[in-house]
């Protein structure tokens, strides 16, 4: 084989779909690579046949010019496939074989591999610990959104689907065990909830109700969800939560005191990031909004889940601070009522099996929550588009037209 198709980042607010090279076991250099991980050799890899592939809202920070993303880099951190070529070192995943692809990369041998932290692995990003496919400052590992795209590491990486017509049956669902899914229920453990929990949730794009229905599943007793976007609240609505609109009711305490009775929730999970706004009609963009404003209104003991996004490089920032990632956040605030924050990538080989068996026994279905719309890989460029206007959809991405509809 010789021709590959990819989501390719053309400059802010732009992308496109165009020829790439078919991929081998091994890192060639190309846009965003970093020049320590050219040449590197992966016959620890596969090569998978792309069944489908996400839009996430981490790739829409690089689109939308607000990261340091170089232009050519191909997109796309999740990633489900079948295998169609093993490297000779892999030993137990086979051709045919198909798999959830964790976003971040992790080789199974470095100490926080080891400990379970896959999130910061050590040893495939030359710049600091932590990688992911397609995405800016990750080591330069080609992304995902794409007809094939090869991934290292497959012994330990892969999550094998035990049965694969079912799976194809409950793929729109399964496709969301690469990130949204296992991100939204990391911000939910982290967040402590618990059966009887009271949760607000800061945002209703695809993580943000993936952390929703992450928290009904644990047995919260109310998921309060707030954005700014009639249309993310009306389908965070659809599955069961309560919902506060703050731009026309920005005071946030005032709108949970009118459906707990109190002013305050027992934890809350931050699924928005650092391009926050503030709260109110024109307000504009806060980086900091959500980070206080969750502090305000959870209660003293407990825990803030902070999935949400920040970078340490953002050119499109409100101010100098902002743009390294300084942010003003009220850290006495959180002090005084001794919070527990939790940030950083999820580790997601934490949490997918568990979340693959909640899906085929029927518990767990997250595709309905998040709205999943199965497109094309050529009306990708569309799709971008429409997800940057606040469209409430989860994009996914069926390159070969595999996808039983």
């Amino acid at each position: 084989m010789s021709g590959n198709r990819a989501v390719i980042y053309k400059g802010s607010g732009r992308v496109a779909v165009e020829d790439i090279s078919y991929p081998d076991l091994i890192l060639r250099d190309g846009p965003g690579v970093n020049p320590l991980n050219v040449g590197r050799k992966c016959d620890h890899g596969v090569i998978l046949k792309v069944v489908t592939t996400n839009i996430c809202g981490s790739d829409q920070h690089m689109v939308r010019g607000r990261t340091t993303a170089p232009e050519g880099l191909v997109l796309g951190h999740e990633i489900t496939g079948e295998v169609i070529e093993v490297g000779r070192d892999v030993e137990f995943i086979k051709k045919g074989d198909l798999v959830s692809v964790p976003f971040n990369i992790a080789c199974g041998r470095c100490r926080s591999c080891k400990e379970r932290n896959t999130h910061i692995c050590e040893n495939v990003n030359p710049d600091r610990p932590g990688s992911a496919y397609g995405y800016v400052d990750m080591g330069g590992w080609v992304g995902g959104q794409s007809e094939y795209v090869m991934v290292p590491y497959a012994d330990f990486q892969l999550l094998k689907f035990p049965d694969k017509d079912q799976a194809l049956e409950k793929i729109l669902d399964l496709t969301m065990l690469s990130d949204i899914f296992p991100t939204g229920y990391h911000g939910a453990v982290s967040a402590g909830v618990k059966p009887g929990a009271t949760v607000y949730v800061a945002g209703a794009g695809p993580v943000g109700l993936a952390a929703a229905h992450s928290a009904q599943l644990l047995g919260a007793s109310v998921v309060i969800v707030g954005d700014l976007n009639s249309e993310r609240l009306a389908q965070a609505k659809s599955f069961g939560c309560e919902t506060v609109n703050l731009r026309d009711y920005p005071n946030l305490g005032e709108q949970i005191e009118q459906i707990l009775g109190v002013p305050e929730v027992d934890c809350a999970i931050d699924c928005v990031g650092f391009e926050a706004h503030g709260h109110g009609a024109g307000a504009g963009e806060a980086p900091a909004t959500v980070l206080n404003s969750i502090m305000e209104v959870t209660r003293a003991g407990g825990r803030l889940g902070i999935p949400g996004l920040y970078v340490t490089g953002d050119p499109g920032a409100v101010d100098e601070d902002a743009k390294i990632g300084t942010l003003k956040v009220r850290l006495g605030l959180g002090w005084a009522k001794a919070h527990t924050f939790v940030t950083g990538q999820t580790p997601v080989m934490q949490y997918h099996r568990d979340l693959m068996m909640a899906i085929l026994s029927g518990k767990a279905q997250i595709a309905k929550a998040v709205n999943a719309t199965l497109i094309s890989l050529d009306q990708a460029p569309a799709a971008y588009a429409e997800f940057d206007q606040g469209a409430s959809k989860k994009f996914v991405i069926d390159p070969h037209g595999l996808v039983r509809k």
